[in-house]
């Protein structure tokens, strides 16, 4: 991944786990997906950037055999998007994760949204090996 991290993105992703499956073609996503638990209790839909995304996937979903990646354009909901730490607290970045783009649209996210979607295995040599065969055009800055 070559991007310039100082640009603003060109999109942003959104991690499902298997538990709560969603349709891979974006046409047949209904017009609000179920919201997770952390979503509803934070207020606003927890999103990561691609770079975030290895981190995410071992922090949060290192149990998960199976997730579906989730593709928003940024420029979209740039208007609605909060660049925040990970607990929504807006202040510098700690140590080392960045910060986070959190979506504030009443945790509205379905077909209007999602631009595509990608599923992801997690196997033998974990989560690194899944998103490197994984098909690299779609994981993009």
């Amino acid at each position: 991944m070559a991007e310039s991290l100082s640009s603003k993105p060109n999109y942003i992703y959104k991690i499902v786990p298997s538990s709560a499956p969603v349709p891979l073609n974006p046409a047949d996503l209904p017009e609000r997906l179920p919201v997770s638990a952390i979503d509803q209790n934070s207020g606003f839909v927890h999103l990561s950037t691609s770079v975030q995304i290895p981190g995410t996937l071992k922090f949060f979903f290192k149990d998960d055999s199976l997730v579906f990646i989730l593709r928003i354009k940024y420029d979209a909901f740039e208007d609605k998007i909060r660049w925040e730490d990970p607990k929504a607290e807006v202040c510098g970045p700690r140590g080392g994760e960045g910060m986070f783009p959190h979506l504030y649209n009443e945790l509205k996210l379905g077909k209007d949204e999602i631009d595509r979607v990608e599923i992801l295995e997690n196997g033998e040599g974990g989560w690194d090996a899944a998103l490197e065969k994984a098909n690299g055009d779609w994981l993009v800055w």
